[in-house]
């Protein structure tokens, strides 16, 4: 197995992940802004059909999918330094559902994924603020998430984002504080740190909960297990 996780994320959650599989790092220059520079859910949509991956990201990152045989299809929209550049790999793809901004989601996305049911949000950075447990349980830090997702009787939990970690920002999001595999959860962090942290563990029952380290929350732009 293969992680993708930002390389600056804490050094305590980077050892504890190398304990569940290889982990790719991800670091890139001069691409995006500083802040969201090596997140997996800017530059990479995993679904049940194949990575997508946006075609500007670093060289070596592709030659190091190809070396792990890990297969992937480049998208036709570079990330960039403003929005929606930054955004149009963000979306939450399960094996049913398709969740985004439809006016900015790559086109490789929706054409590698035509069969599953599509969601409209107005949020375009999906992946940053929602986190699918499977496809009917949901949590979010994102009001018109929430909103867009019960309407359609799915079960959605919000959560404030104030706490969670993102450098250079007032705060980060959710969804990218973690990662599903399997029947695991793992966060960048420990819910003991954020407010409401055990509405989280109450909304996750069934999941086993894997803290990657002891401290706050941290926005890390997801950990994406291939």
């Amino acid at each position: 197995m293969l992680i993708l996780a930002d390389k600056r994320i804490p050094e305590k959650a980077k050892n504890n992940l190398k304990k569940y599989g290889e982990v790719l790092f991800i670091e890139t220059h001069g691409i995006t802004y500083p802040a969201i520079s090596g997140h997996p859910d800017i530059f990479f949509c995993n679904t049940e059909n194949g990575l997508v991956i946006a075609p500007n990201i670093p060289e070596k990152i592709k030659q190091h999918l190809q070396q792990r045989k890990i297969q992937f299809v480049e998208g036709s929209l570079k990330v960039g330094n403003y929005y929606p550049e930054t955004a149009h790999y963000n979306a939450v793809v399960t094996d049913q559902l398709l969740i985004h901004n439809m006016k900015h989601t790559e086109a490789v996305v929706l054409s590698e994924n035509e069969t599953l049911q599509k969601i409209h949000i107005k949020q375009a950075y999906t992946r940053c603020n929602l986190i699918s447990l499977d496809n009917t349980r949901f949590i979010t830090s994102d009001k018109g998430i929430e909103k867009t997702l019960s309407e359609r009787g799915y079960k959605v939990l919000f959560v404030h984002p104030k706490g969670i970690v993102l450098p250079g920002f007032e705060h980060g999001f959710i969804g990218g504080c973690c990662g599903i595999y399997d029947d695991s959860i793992f966060f960048i962090g420990s819910l003991n740190n954020f407010p409401e942290g055990d509405k989280i563990r109450n909304f996750i029952k069934g999941f086993e909960i894997i803290e990657l380290y002891d401290g706050p929350l941290f926005d890390g732009g997801s950990l994406i297990f291939i």
